[in-house]
């Protein structure tokens, strides 16, 4: 199997790259660095005016993870801009290396968020849902979407990935909603009744080659964990796996006046089910978010 993937380097992406390995497949690895040859993986520089990428010939997959990370620096407005055009320009490219090809890969997995949905403590959200949030998450996902779909009418199957809060020891949301037990101050953050849809980073690599493998599944696709948990049941399960209190509260006012208008992320959320992963028969090994965090504090 051949997977060309961009945004290759960074905290799924490595994962994906790591576990595409095991599994025997010829990785590509999109980048903005030099073109190189690593333990088999083949690195391409893009998204410098190259016209054609004449090695993704023929692949099976294409796997978008490309973008400015919504977890650093805070949200101003040069930072939304660049959130927002990183993920269009990249899309753009991945839609002009598409038409320049031949040979099509047979799927194309572009990144999302469950940013999508309205926040909300009593909705949920199924990718039967068609609301849309008005706020800049929510904006910024659903034009990066639609112009994802545009791949559709270049005969390639394509599903967007809705990412939830992806959950990994050293990267992702988990480091910083564990700090505070780490140094003894954890406890709920907000009103602790907001949702938090969450995912182990080793499902969402299982996920994607779900969808790489399986032909029926097209569309907006949620990744995340059939349990989501409110906020103040997920600060005392991180609490109890780093045997830390959760006892100091954490008022809104606080975040907002530290993070601005990122402080939506853990302040606001939604209850989200992967109703299409659950109907096609993939299982997840980490439905439960005890087991995921032990998992990730494990040694």
């Amino acid at each position: 199997m051949k997977i060309a993937i961009s945004g290759g380097t960074g905290f799924v992406g490595k994962r994906l790259v790591e576990k595409l390995k095991r599994l025997g497949a010829t990785v590509f690895v999109l980048t903005r660095g030099t073109e190189k040859t690593v333990d088999g993986v083949q690195y391409i520089t893009w998204m410098n005016g190259k016209h054609t990428i004449p090695e993704l010939e023929g692949i099976d997959a294409f796997i978008n993870l490309a973008g400015v990370s919504l977890n650093e620096g805070r949200w101003t407005v040069a930072r939304k801009n660049d959130i927002f055009k990183s993920r269009m320009d990249t899309t753009n490219e991945v839609l002009r290396i598409f038409d320049s090809l031949s040979a099509r890969p047979k799927v194309y997995i572009n990144a999302s968020a469950i940013g999508i949905y309205p926040t909300s403590t009593t909705a949920i959200y199924t990718e039967q849902s068609v609301e849309v949030a008005n706020d800049f998450l929510g904006r910024t996902v659903s034009d990066w979407e639609q112009k994802a779909l545009q791949a559709e009418q270049l005969g390639i199957r394509t599903c967007l990935a809705r990412f939830g809060v992806i959950l990994g020891r050293d990267s992702g949301a988990l480091p910083l909603i564990a700090l505070p037990y780490k140094l003894f101050v954890g406890g709920t953050v907000g009103s602790g009744e907001q949702w938090l849809s969450w995912i182990h980073v080793d499902d969402v690599c299982e996920a994607i080659l779900h969808l790489v493998n399986t032909p029926e599944l097209y569309g907006p696709i949620n990744f995340t964990s059939p349990n989501a948990k409110r906020m103040k049941q997920f600060g005392k399960i991180v609490g109890n796996a780093l045997h830390r209190p959760h006892w100091l509260p954490v008022p809104s006012l606080a975040l907002k006046l530290a993070l601005g208008e990122k402080s939506q992320l853990v302040l606001e959320g939604q209850y989200v089910v992967p109703e299409k992963l659950l109907s096609s028969g993939f299982q997840f090994k980490f439905s439960s978010l005890e087991d995921a965090i032990i998992d990730l504090y494990k040694g």
